[in-house]
């Protein structure tokens, strides 16, 4: 059985807050244990199972709301990036950072087996438009290296993404140290290399 949630705006504050909570909650633990129980997921989210089941039915409805929350998430990362200004280094440089907040989104992902997450891969959106766009002026103005392809480039930052989150999530970083040698590897990747 499959409930279409309201939409977030039509809610109360309380509503949109615990509904949150309880995604963030979902995200965690899915992406740590994606056989996890419903009750881990209330407990993570401290609401009572009860309450979770209010909001989200059956595992299926959770599933398919975490599609879209990861869908807004990532778009929020988008706009709060302003890949606008700047140069497309430098805005990539940004896009990275606002996408490394999402790094237990992308556990998630590659993680699920669930079916959202499969085609979200097949799928492209418009935060794929945005950063094929980023490359295409990045080669353009001279701060992407021509060589990396878009298509290349979106499948290198969520990989850099996860691998750095992992440098998190085993204790090996704190989470700024990851951010800062995931940018610095970032910017080296992409750099146009000297001609001599």
């Amino acid at each position: 059985m499959v409930v279409k949630n309201e939409p977030v705006a039509g809610q109360s504050r309380t509503r949109a807050r615990t509904r949150r909570a309880i995604l963030d909650a979902a995200v965690l633990v899915l992406g740590q244990d994606a056989s996890a129980t419903m009750s881990a997921v209330a407990e993570r989210a401290g609401v009572a199972r009860s309450t979770l089941q209010r909001y989200f039915p059956d595992r299926e409805s959770l599933t398919s709301a975490l599609a879209e929350y990861a869908t807004e998430r990532i778009h929020e990362a988008v706009r709060s990036a302003r890949i606008g200004d700047g140069t497309a280094a430098e805005a990539l440089n940004r896009l990275v950072s606002e996408y490394f907040d999402t790094y237990e989104l992308v556990f998630l992902a590659f993680t699920s087996d669930d079916d959202w997450a499969a085609s979200a891969d097949d799928e492209p959106d418009e935060s794929d438009a945005a950063l094929a766009e980023l490359v295409e002026r990045g080669h353009a103005d001279g701060t992407i290296d021509p060589r990396l392809s878009p298509a290349w480039m979106g499948q290198f930052v969520w990989a850099m993404l996860y691998a750095a989150g992992m440098h998190v999530r085993s204790g090996a970083a704190a989470k700024h140290e990851a951010l800062t040698q995931c940018l610095y590897t970032l910017r080296k990747a992409v750099a146009v290399p000297e001609t001599s």
